[in-house]
């Protein structure tokens, strides 16, 4: 039936690891999620005269009642220093130390009496910290350099998409998995206890399986090896081999500027040991690449793990490779771009390492908790079950043509809609009309999430109304929220533009209740919670190869929001599942991006030949949306004319298109909500629990169990015949 896992880890910094987490605990596995302990968060978004402002997010500063503070299982993670070569090994010494004190916080399983733990780092200083300072007299500053140590786990790096080779964020990543496989390495030597010799390492895969979520936690394969080789003296073919097998490792992008690349210099100063650590897998590697391909050099180029171009650096999506027994995308159609292109030499060497798991979300959050109307009429028409099992909502389908069930679909819908206007009627003070169509798009602000495609619509759908008021329209409320990465210039004039534009059309007498554009101030889970379940029509329109997988189109279709999307990340898989016929698919597909890319895009002609699209831009770039400083979105049309990545000119006149097919089924609610329907029962698929199941079958070797633990306060006769019942399966 598999093994039984002391621990899977995964490393958290992704949105959808708590539905991960909830998801293990959900299903009996016997799992820990580890990361830092930010003292502050990404950050707070204020809008101020349509400019985003960070300010800083203290989330601990009223406590936290849900974590628990471990002071015994505190432990030591080491920078800087050198390394002594002696007859008896490597040693890593005269090194700077910083102690990891772990925060637990309890991950309960959904009626099955089981708790998980997600373990939380906290750097903090030793007591004896810079001493030195103190012995020349100067206690202070020696007090204060503390602050140089507890840094680390000062704040979350907000960049997004984007990566900066700064020291900090190495040690933050070094500082999470150090501590990390200390915690693992001792519970794994508690469960020898008691066993005579040595402690044989030989199980350690069986027991312990670790995810690495993306590159972030790259640096857990040469810890491990130096754990292995340094301290416990395997030789280091058994330790590689045991490396090999124990880690596994997920990727979540394709965009080339996300991919990091740690520069040799700083590894050599921060990381000496890892760094020859790092060395010897890549000549190992190297060396097998040779044998198989003498004459490619530039294969053994294109494979090694560290880049010469532009400085020497270690490419950390190759150590996850080299180092890891599994690959992963999270998406079908991103699991493939991996293994065709991003990472082609790699897969041809070893195909059977690579594989895909769709993301997933878990339903009781992101539809129980979040939207308790449509939940509890879903267990009315089906049973309960669904809430561990999400494929029974397939069961839907058998009431698409019930009109008591759509009329009261429907009503659900509206009665979030009317509780969600009066939140941004109390909010933004911009009078909502909740029978309009709610057109959600709420996303980390990035290019490649195209928020600018949507904005251009948003100035069509104004043009359209003024330029013939009383023709028939289809009230929209335009709702748009993300946040832009405090560095990222680009993004935060795209946020600029959609406020520019949405204090023009609501202004605008002409308009009036036709359409209202809301940007979200601060957009974060809470605001979803309320936003998810109240929208009609969900934004997914990012150009085709460019999004991993997403999650907030599943928590969309869940809720019964219709997905206008291009065929791009988990939408392929949507369009599978419910039908593409029950969805709004335009655009560009991968091989038409691909296409383009050997040919050419050139945004003048689309600009050219398409009047309304002319119009747009013409009315951004000559300052309409913002008279007082006309030049002010030059840089927004510059991109978009001269170095449009995403080529949001050239999927323009078909999103259009596919919107007025959107409004026309609007206008006829029943079929509309029949759609609705359709993908609510569709959504099955997208559950963390089949992601979870998946991981734990193909990549753990670990089956999970629908076992119910009994409550502490039942006879112990009941308990040991649940334990009797886990051994034996």
């Amino acid at each position: 039936m598999g093994r039984t896992l002391q621990n899977t880890m995964i490393n958290l910094g992704l949105q959808n690891a708590s539905c991960f987490l909830d998801s293990m605990a959900t299903l009996g596995l016997a799992a820990y999620g580890y990361g830092i302990r930010y003292e502050y968060g990404i950050f707070n978004q204020k809008i101020k005269n349509g400019w985003q402002v960070e300010e800083a997010d203290d989330w601990l500063r009223h406590g936290n009642p849900w974590e628990k503070a471990r002071p015994e299982y505190m432990l030591p993670v080491h920078f800087y220093g050198r390394v002594e070569e002696s007859k008896e090994g490597a040693k890593w010494v005269d090194t700077q130390v910083v102690l990891a004190m772990p925060y637990d916080t309890p991950i309960p399983g959904y009626m099955n009496n089981t708790v998980n733990t997600m373990r939380l780092w906290s750097a903090r200083a030793p007591n004896d910290f810079n001493l030195m300072d103190f012995n020349v007299g100067d206690y202070i500053q020696a007090v204060l350099d503390r602050n140089l140590a507890e840094n680390i786990s000062r704040v979350l790096y907000p960049n997004d998409n984007f990566f900066e080779g700064k020291e900090l964020r190495l040690k933050q990543e070094y500082f999470v998995v150090a501590a990390t496989l200390q915690d693992i390495m001792r519970r794994f030597k508690n469960s020898k206890k008691g066993s005579s010799g040595p402690v044989s390492f030989d199980s350690f895969p069986e027991k312990v399986a670790i995810q690495l979520n993306d590159t972030h936690p790259a640096m857990a394969i040469p810890e491990l090896m130096r754990v292995f080789v340094d301290i416990e003296k395997l030789d280091w073919d058994t330790a590689w081999a045991i490396t090999k097998r124990t880690f596994a490792y997920t990727n979540h992008t394709v965009l080339p500027e996300a991919l990091e690349r740690w520069p040799i210099g700083l590894l050599e100063t921060l990381l000496p040991r890892h760094l020859q650590i790092i060395y010897r897998i890549n000549q190992g590697h190297l060396d097998e690449i040779s044998a198989l391909f003498p004459e490619d050099m530039d294969r053994i180029r294109r494979m090694s793990l560290i880049e010469e171009d532009g400085g020497k650096r270690v490419n950390m999506a190759h150590l996850c490779i080299v180092g890891s027994h599994a690959v992963n995308g999270v998406a079908e159609i991103h699991s493939n771009i991996i293994k065709t292109d991003v990472f082609r030499d790699f897969s041809e060497l070893e195909p059977e390492k690579f594989q895909n798991k769709t993301n997933g979300i878990t339903p009781r959050r992101w539809l129980l908790l979040c939207n308790p109307g449509l939940a509890e009429l879903i267990a009315e028409a089906i049973g309960e079950e669904y809430v561990k099992d999400l494929s029974q909502l397939q069961k839907l389908n058998e009431l698409v043509d019930d009109d008591t069930f759509i009329r009261d679909v429907s009503k659900v819908k509206q009665d979030n809609k009317e509780k969600f206007s009066q939140y941004l009627e109390k909010e933004y003070m911009v009078e909502i009309n909740p029978s309009s169509m709610f057109d959600v798009h709420v996303k980390r602000i990035h290019e490649y999430k195209r928020q600018l495609l949507n904005c251009l619509h948003i100035v069509t759908m104004y043009n359209r109304i003024r330029k013939n008021p009383k023709a028939p329209f289809v009230p929209r409320t335009v709702i748009i929220g993300g946040k832009a990465a405090p560095g990222y210039h680009m993004a935060k004039m795209i946020i600029k533009l959609i406020t520019a534009v949405g204090e023009v059309v609501n202004k605008d007498p002409v308009v009036g209740s036709k359409l209202k554009v809301i940007y979200l101030e601060n957009y974060r889970v809470s605001l979803a919670e309320k936003v998810i379940p109240a929208t009609d029509l969900s934004e997914q329109i990012s150009t085709a190869g460019t999004e991993a997988s997403g999650t907030g189109n599943m928590k969309f279709m869940l809720n019964g929001a219709l997905t206008i999307g291009t065929m791009d990340g988990a939408n392929v898989e949507m369009a599978e599942e419910a039908g593409e016929e029950n969805m709004f698919i335009f655009g560009m597909r991968v091989e038409d991006v691909a296409e383009m890319d050997v040919q050419g895009y050139d945004a003048m002609t689309y600009y050219q030949k398409i009047p309304e699209l002319k119009q747009a831009i013409d009315q951004i770039n000559s300052g309409f949306f913002c008279p007082k400083q006309p030049e002010l979105f030059k840089d927004v049309t510059n991109m978009l004319f001269n170095h449009d990545r995403f080529k949001v000119f050239a999927d323009y006149e078909d999103y259009i298109t596919c919107q007025e097919k959107v409004n026309e089924l609007y206008q006829n609610p029943r079929e509309w909500t029949k759609m609705v329907i359709k993908n609510i029962a569709a959504s099955g698929k997208f559950s963390s629990d089949r992601t979870i199941t998946d991981y734990a079958t193909e990549v753990w070797g670990v089956e999970p169990t629908d076992l119910k633990i009994p409550p502490p306060n039942e006879p112990r006769e009941a308990l040991d015949e649940t334990a009797r019942a886990l051994r034996e399966k």
